[in-house]
């Protein structure tokens, strides 16, 4: 390989890190919005003396 060759591919493997991380969010998460907390609370209080 010729350097310059070499120092295209590192520069395009950088830069499509660069866009990726300031890039758009591409996660799939669902809407859900707010989700109520069903569990169970602690039965047992500590006193703060």
């Amino acid at each position: 390989m010729s350097i310059p060759r070499i120092i295209d591919n590192v520069i395009q493997y950088v830069s499509g890190a660069v866009s990726r991380i300031f890039g758009p969010s591409d996660d799939a998460y669902p809407n859900t919005g707010v989700q109520p907390f069903e569990g169970e609370p602690n039965r047992k209080t500590r006193s703060m003396d």
